[in-house]
């Protein structure tokens, strides 16, 4: 399927591993002009070798303000923006203290949020725009266990609807994307301080990921073209919506 993108420019935050360079290889594949941001630069280096194509790179700490009005500057001009950048740790409310949980969020909340405000005016004075904000299902199925991700997650759910409710008018789409377990680094990282905190050997990690749907995290793909669809005009009419893509995880409300 033609999801119309070619020649569309993206900027993808967290752009250099997991789901975020998934993204480039699927709106690459489709065409479209690539931005790229992350810390680590030569991580950016390899996922441009590794995508190919036409890829800008901006290696920058989106927690710092000024970087981020300096990448929203550069990438004024941007179609798309997908928001997936962070890396909020683990654990439950005794574990993560303010500063942890303070410096996780200015990754993954306010720097979504922030981004967002700075592009959004400039997509309004064009008249068009797409924002598609990788959230996370936590923000539905709430965790005593990763509670700085599922509070965050679910601030972010409330701002891609509040925002992409009205933002049609402006001829701006907001969606959301909820993946569950994803077959990253990040999530072996996750269910190894899972497995410690349930088993007390954070090595026994795996057998919690065999209780996932179908016995594993979904592939970074299955995310990623769902993220190039709702992009495209071929999911036009969608916005203030969350997609959920966890294997159906959400839906199991059995108290058993």
């Amino acid at each position: 399927m033609d999801l119309g993108l070619k020649g569309k420019s993206v900027l993808i935050t967290g752009g250099s591993k997991g789901i975020g360079l998934a993204c480039a290889g699927s709106f690459a594949a489709e065409g479209a002009r690539l931005h790229l941001a992350a810390r680590d630069g030569d991580r950016l280096n390899r996922a441009k070798s590794d995508v190919g194509g036409d890829v800008i790179l901006h290696p920058c700490d989106l927690r710092d303000p000024d970087a981020l009005r300096k990448l929203a500057t550069e990438c004024a001009d941007v179609d798309i923006l997908v928001n997936n950048a962070g890396d909020i740790p683990g654990g439950t409310i005794e574990m993560i203290d303010d500063a942890k949980w303070r410096h996780a969020w200015e990754l993954k909340v306010f720097g979504y949020i922030d981004l967002s405000r700075l592009l959004y005016a400039r997509m309004k004075a064009r008249g068009h725009g797409v924002i598609i904000n990788d959230i996370g299902a936590a923000g539905e199925r709430l965790d005593f266990d990763y509670i700085a991700g599922s509070t965050g997650n679910a601030a972010l759910m409330a701002f891609t609807r509040a925002l992409g409710g009205r933002s049609v008018d402006d001829g701006i789409r907001v969606v959301g994307i909820n993946p569950g377990p994803v077959d990253t680094d990040r999530i072996v990282t996750l269910m190894r301080t899972r497995a410690k905190a349930v088993f007390g050997d954070e090595e026994r990690y795996r057998e919690l990921m065999a209780k996932f749907p179908c016995g594993r995290a979904a592939r970074v793909r299955e995310i990623a073209d769902a993220v190039a669809f709702l992009a495209s005009d071929r999911s036009a009419y969608t916005s203030g919506v969350i997609y959920t893509i966890d294997g159906g995880l959400c839906a199991r409300t059995s108290v058993l």
